[in-house]
């Protein structure tokens, strides 16, 4: 047979499960997020033997045994640091970290933040559920202050992390947000962090029905999620409410809400723009910043994205321009280095 004759077989969501019985409790939002990103593979061009899967460690870290690619199941915190040394040897590989909001704010925050600025060209899930799961209940990074949970049974003191304003911090060139009940939208943001060239970080809301049930019913459920979420669109005016008769504008640098049946027309909302980075710290902030008055809907879509040169391009360009000047180079002499005294 000719090569000219010979295609690539399509491939399926059913391509990319295992054989492997996906030990989740009944109704646990990751069966959602796993159907979402075995439903995406097969539309984002890439080999399945050239996509890697990392995880951590927590419920979401079982993620690897359930997707029928490359994976490792590594350690608490760490699959950052492993996916990083991946990727910086196989540059070719489309890599793709799930975590969860423990696993990588927590033990493993100092790896996330430092993955974020280094820019490799990895895809970080991080699923939100703001408690821990795997070890029975305890209060995580991102649960909210005064819960009462089996390790706060007098509430949490702690104030939690916003994990947008955290990847913003950490110079991230992609953020954006999802949820376990809109598969839709859920699809449509993994596609977006496999396209974005460089570290994109998408939290995924992700209902907890044991520990923390309900904790994002609000943005979830029919019968508030109209006026409760705010979905962003590059471009689009921020538009929301059960008819879309509510807006957002900017006044100043403080959002304001408008009622645009009364007193505003569309033409005086704000526009929004992925790639401004000045609007993109507002809306990390816009619903839980203290100072804001008024009840503001959650926004869900892509914060941010914008370009920057990645991790491991660089430092291939390096290896390769210190070959051509330097040669092969001297083992002896690098170990050596340039602090060298001689003694008498």
């Amino acid at each position: 047979m000719s090569t000219d004759t010979l295609t690539a077989p399509i491939l399926t969501a059913k391509d990319f499960a295992t054989d492997q019985e996906v030990r989740w409790c009944p109704g646990c939002g990751d069966y959602s997020i796993l159907a979402q990103v075995q439903k995406v593979m097969p539309s984002i061009g890439v080999p399945k033997e050239n996509i890697v899967i990392i995880s951590g460690i927590g419920c979401s870290s079982r993620f690897p045994y359930y997707m029928n690619t490359f994976g490792m199941h590594s350690i608490h915190g760490r699959a950052t640091a492993v996916a990083s040394g991946l990727k910086a040897t196989r540059p070719e590989l489309s890599v793709w970290i799930v975590t969860g909001d423990g696993d990588g704010l927590s033990i493993g925050g100092n790896h996330t933040i430092h993955l974020l600025r280094r820019n490799f060209d990895v895809n970080i899930l991080l699923f939100n559920n703001q408690i821990y799961g795997l070890t029975k209940g305890q209060y995580s990074p991102t649960s909210e202050e005064n819960k009462i949970t089996k390790s706060t049974p007098v509430g949490s003191i702690d104030h939690p992390f916003n994990p947008m304003a955290l990847a913003m911090g950490a110079d991230a060139t992609f953020i954006a947000r999802s949820m376990d009940r809109d598969p839709k939208h859920l699809q449509a943001m993994l596609t977006r962090s496999h396209q974005h060239k460089g570290a994109s970080f998408l939290e995924i809301y992700q209902n907890c029905n044991i520990f923390n049930d309900g904790a994002f019913e609000i943005f979830t459920e029919k019968g508030s999620k109209l006026n409760e979420v705010i979905f962003l669109e590059h471009g689009q005016p921020l538009v929301f409410g059960a008819v879309k008769n509510k807006g957002i504008k900017l006044d100043g640098l403080r959002p304001v809400i408008v009622d645009l049946e009364e007193a505003a027309s569309t033409d005086d909302l704000w526009i929004h723009d992925e790639n401004d980075f000045y609007k993109a710290q507002i809306l990390v902030r816009m619903f839980d910043d203290p100072r804001v008055e008024g009840h503001f809907p959650r926004p869900f879509g892509v914060f941010y994205a914008t370009e920057r040169a990645c991790y491991e391009d660089v430092m291939r360009l390096q290896i390769e321009e210190t070959i051509a000047t330097k040669g092969k180079g001297n083992l002896d002499a690098l170990l050596r280095g340039k602090e060298v005294w001689e003694i008498a």
